[in-house]
């Protein structure tokens, strides 16, 4: 185990140094540059800004600015933003907390509706259990992310607020000029987590589905059924522990998520939190935090495949990692 942890591990390097290459060429081309925020500003001549390209090392060729930049990252320093002049790891840290918050709840919400109801869709395949789970999981495949939020801060916050009922907040993580207590913070949650857990259950209610009817169709849970195993023990200790194999594969691709943060939902709901700084930053043209989240999301991404390898192990003893 610890010689394949090892050589992941050593295969995944030139894997990270491919993804941050691509991404650096690819934001160092693009119209603007990273001094597009300067140049708007009427205070600043043609020569200050001559200057400041020869600061920051405009002028210099692609590959050794690129050079000079993993050689700081090597060392911990990401940088610092143009824009709020914050280092790159000041401004990760305030908006990981906030993302890990709001993904971590609906990463749960999520698997607590997706797993019972993908099972229960499988054992009672075509019946009204199995198409009204199929109804849910369409809806949520068709119905993208930013109408969903967008309606359900019509209905539950301001339609409910105009009736007289119980509302719910539409943006933020606290209310202003209210106390900022567990009641407030968990209500402010409510509508972003429901609208993640919307959509990601429905992607992984159908695989779990799938998963379950491959499985609930070999022999060896026959021969379970034939020795008068109840049909709980056979569903739940025999069919889904093999059935959640390839769905690990989903959902530990997935994880990074919790850490780049939802762009669309955060910047619907005004969440401060790694997504909403990503979009806010490649705006500006910011590419310090552009790239410290994508070199963030990227390793993350690496890491899970190597996770998702190690869980395999084990919850399957067949397999043997090398």
């Amino acid at each position: 185990m610890s010689r394949y942890l090892v050589r992941r591990l050593l295969e995944a390097v030139p894997l990270l140094l491919g993804v941050t290459v691509a991404v650096f060429i690819v934001l160092q081309l693009l119209p603007g540059g990273p001094l597009a925020a300067y140049e708007g500003d009427p205070t600043l001549t043609t020569s200050d800004i001559a200057s400041l390209r020869d600061h920051f090392g405009m002028n210099e060729a692609i590959p050794i600015r690129y050079l000079r930049w993993l050689g700081a990252v090597l060392h911990g320093d990401f940088g610092y933003s143009l824009i709020t002049h914050q280092t790159v790891a000041s401004a990760i840290a305030d908006r990981l907390p906030n993302t890990l918050l709001l993904q971590g709840l609906a990463f749960l919400v999520t698997l607590a509706i997706a797993f019972p109801v993908g099972v229960v869709s499988a054992v009672r395949q075509y019946s009204w259990l199995d198409h009204l789970a199929t109804l849910f999981a369409f809806a949520g495949h068709a119905v993208p992310t930013f109408w969903s939020g967008l309606l359900a801060i019509i209905v539950f916050a301001v339609q409910f607020k105009a009736l007289g009922l119980p509302s719910l907040p539409a943006s933020g993580m606290t209310t202003l000029g209210a106390p900022s207590g567990p009641g407030d913070r968990i209500a402010h949650l409510v509508l972003p987590v429901a609208v993640l857990a919307f959509f990601n259950a429905a992607h992984y209610t159908r695989y779990v589905r799938a998963s379950m009817l491959d499985v609930l169709h070999d022999d060896y849970i026959q021969t379970a059924r034939a020795k008068g195993l109840a049909n709980p023990a056979v569903v739940l200790g025999h069919a889904l522990r093999n059935a959640v194999l390839p769905v690990i594969t989903i959902i530990a691709l997935d994880v990074p998520s919790l850490f780049s943060g939802t762009v669309v939902v955060e910047s619907i709901f005004a969440w401060p939190g790694m997504g909403r700084l990503f979009l806010d930053s490649a705006q500006r043209f910011d590419y310090a935090i552009v790239m410290g989240v994508v070199t963030l999301s990227a390793t993350l991404v690496i890491l899970s495949a190597l996770m998702a390898d190690l869980v395999y192990g084990l919850v399957d003893p067949r397999v043997r990692l090398t």
